[in-house]
């Protein structure tokens, strides 16, 4: 499960509904709306109930409000007329005339019901969506439900004081939630909002300050351990992003249990579900991630025209940073590399001025990753003292606004001193990736020194990107030195003078540049399968028949993700072909022997169902996963004991796709054993024989 920045799209989606709908102009700048909202929840019912205050900014008397179909507002208070003007999908239009400037009470209740959704969010995961819902479970409403009078791309304000049955409360963003207990939650937040977020069930609250900010975690069954974890988390991370960038931006921060797996991203909280909140590694992985999210995207906002740059840096300033902390930095980015190279083919790739939101494994590799490399050259660059100072300054100039790149790029100008454009407009505006060749290198011995000289090319057909080329040269005397190669052509010249005998000269090999993987920098992957636009699914024509029929809708499952893959029978084909992708199914598939054919990264014996990864053998009770690659083909095989197994592998898969081999357990499919291949030599990397010949 990787939570995502999710209400923002989903409100973008809803507005974007209204598009037809003859409704009047708004200024260009987002005007700030106050609220007083008091509401009473019916979650039996599925119904609610407002009255909300309005307060307008002066000069304008007609504004346009979207509203839940079916609430039937009326004008309770103040001098004002209210028109409909039409219902698209769930939401109405209206028009407010003002007759005085004056605050005005709109009154309106009914119902707001809407199902759960499944989405394809790519690489074969599925997500869960709802439009909002008051169920008698729990209550869950943003801008995207129309439960409050939204004015299309305003900001908000808000009071807000809701009703509740015996044993629930309420949680929004912003200071609250008063007396729990008392049938009444009362949220406030002073600063502008894109959105007003309810949520409601009957929650168990923990709470705990420090760090200046309260930590709060509201979860639906008692667990004060894992609250616990949580409010230490969540004081831990809310201390160091505020030492990186500056102060936390609201009152508290909640950890909120949903009632489905969810991943979502508000001001001051993060809605996750069940399951989710109950992994191990979810508390230092995904939910820094959301925490950081209220300084990236809720802290400052997105002008979503000029691309959505808080993902990337989100991405970079948590994932990647807690990856680098913990000695893995440079794994981290050769997997983002990897992703972009799996899963971003021709057709698919785009500018990230151009990102949005993501909607599948391409735009998510070029949102979040190229996103996050960019902020990671942009580091190297500058070094990391004047890259701080420019994400406190971008912070402080533009903290409740919506933002840009060419306000990035102004903040980091202005602490550097330095010209950015060329950066920028490189990295941010054209799609694709510099493909680097280490050409023409030489080894010159002399008698009291060494001189090395090498080529770093650029062999991409698109024009030459700015780099700043990282070079590592070792030395026979088990010392290395690392160099920095300015490359703003299609060639850069690299030459070096030593007294000391160099054994290697690698480029970029801590994968410090967005770029092209080259041969030998990483092995196979299930991402590389997943990442397949065509491919061939073998299923085995013999075996049991409940594991034989559970075989065949996995692979049918998997084609109706993945239109441009094959389903065939094992007794349909003589060989393994080598045209595409395959991927092949259970122990008695007649093709395993030609799978195993030449592997040297496992020990596979199909008749004997026997199988060893690093000496080590597998049990009877565990499914298992393999790839490799096979003269360039990408193979991946995937075998069970339990039919029931199955379906939880096709759900958990996905989420395993930087892995080469896997193993599971049980008919939950709970993870063992994950690793990757070693890779080969990178062809970025050129060796030398260490004998020192005659000068």
């Amino acid at each position: 499960m990787q939570p995502t920045h999710a209400p923002r799209s989903r409100l973008i989606g809803a507005l974007a509904l209204l598009a037809l709908l003859p409704l009047s102009a708004q200024a260009a700048t987002p005007p700030l709306i106050a609220h007083e909202l008091t509401v009473r929840l019916d979650p039996a019912g599925g119904r609610i109930e407002v009255r909300d205050q309005l307060r307008f900014p002066p000069g304008q008397e007609e504004w346009t409000l979207l509203l839940h179909a079916g609430l039937d507002p009326r004008v309770s208070a103040g001098a004002a007329e209210l028109d409909p003007q039409g219902t698209v999908g769930h939401l109405s239009g209206y028009r407010l005339r003002l007759r005085s400037s004056a605050p005005v009470t709109l009154s309106y209740s009914g119902p707001i019901r809407h199902p759960l959704v499944t989405d394809d969010e790519g690489g074969g995961r599925l997500g869960q969506q709802s439009v909002g819902s008051i169920e008698p479970d729990g209550v869950a409403l943003d801008g995207a439900a129309g439960w409050y009078p939204r004015v299309p791309d305003s900001l908000q304000r808000f009071r807000l004081q809701v009703a509740l049955p015996e044993g629930w409360i309420a949680v929004a963003q912003g200071a609250g939630p008063g007396e729990p207990g008392s049938g009444l939650s009362t949220w406030s937040e002073d600063q502008p909002q894109e959105d007003i977020h309810l949520i409601a069930a009957p929650f168990h609250l923990y709470r705990a300050s420090g760090e200046g900010v309260e930590a709060q975690v509201y979860l639906r069954t008692a667990d004060e351990p894992l609250a616990q974890r949580y409010l230490q988390a969540t004081r831990d991370y809310v201390g160091l992003y505020a030492r990186l960038i500056g102060p936390y931006p609201y009152a508290k921060f909640a950890l909120v249990e949903n009632t489905w797996d969810s991943g979502y991203g508000m001001p001051s909280f993060t809605l996750l579900g069940p399951r989710v909140i109950r992994l191990p590694f979810i508390i230092h992985t995904s939910f820094p991630h959301e925490i950081l999210h209220n300084w990236w995207g809720n802290g400052v906002y997105v002008a979503i025209e000029g691309g959505n740059w808080c993902e990337g840096l989100t991405n970079y300033l948590a994932d990647h940073l807690l990856a680098e902390q913990a000695g893995r930095g440079a794994e981290f980015r050769r997997d983002t590399l990897k992703g972009y190279a799996d899963y971003v083919r021709a057709g698919k790739d785009f500018a990230l001025v151009e990102f949005r939101e993501r909607h599948g494994s391409a735009s998510q590799s070029i949102g979040y990753g190229k996103g996050a490399m960019l902020f990671h050259m942009l580091r190297r660059q500058l070094g990391d003292e004047v890259f701080y100072r420019g994400l406190r300054r971008f912070y402080a100039d533009n903290r409740f606004r919506r933002a840009s790149y060419q306000d990035i790029e102004r903040a980091f100008a202005a602490v550097s001193g330095r010209d950015l454009g060329d950066f920028f407009t490189a990295w941010t505006e054209r799609p694709g990736a510099p493909r680097l060749a280490l050409q023409d290198v030489t080894l010159t011995r002399h008698e009291d020194k060494v001189d090395l000289r090498a080529v770093i090319r650029q062999t991409q057909e698109a024009p030459p990107f700015p780099l700043q080329l990282p070079i590592r040269l070792r030395f026979a005397d088990g010392s290395s030195v690392r160099l920095g190669l300015t490359g703003q052509g299609r060639e850069a010249q690299f030459e070096s003078e030593s007294r000391a005998e160099p054994t290697e000269l690698a480029v970029d090999p801590e994968f410090d540049l967005f770029r092209e993987l080259v041969p030998g920098e990483t092995p196979v992957a299930l991402s590389t399968v997943f990442g397949a636009d065509q491919g061939l699914l073998i299923t085995p024509s013999d075996g049991p028949a409940p594991l034989a029929a559970a075989y065949r809708q996995f692979a049918a499952d998997w084609v109706e993700r993945h239109p441009g893959w094959q389903v065939v029978g094992d007794d349909t084909l003589e060989v393994l072909p080598d045209d595409r992708p395959v991927w092949l199914l259970g122990w008695e598939n007649r093709l395993l022997p030609a799978f195993a054919n030449g592997a040297s990264e496992f020990a596979l014996d199909a008749p004997a169902r026997h199988l060893s990864i690093d000496g080590r053998a597998r049990q009877p009770d565990e499914s298992l996963v393999l790839t490799r690659w096979r003269a360039g083909q990408a193979l991946a095989w995937l075998a069970a004991e339990d039919p029931a197994a199955l379906p939880a592998l096709a759900r958990k898969l996905p989420h395993y796709g930087r892995y080469s081999y896997l193993v599971f357990a049980g008919a939950e499919s709970t993870n063992r054993v994950k690793g990757q291949w070693p890779a080969a030599d990178s062809a970025l990397t050129r060796r030398f024989d260490q004998t020192r010949a005659a000068p």
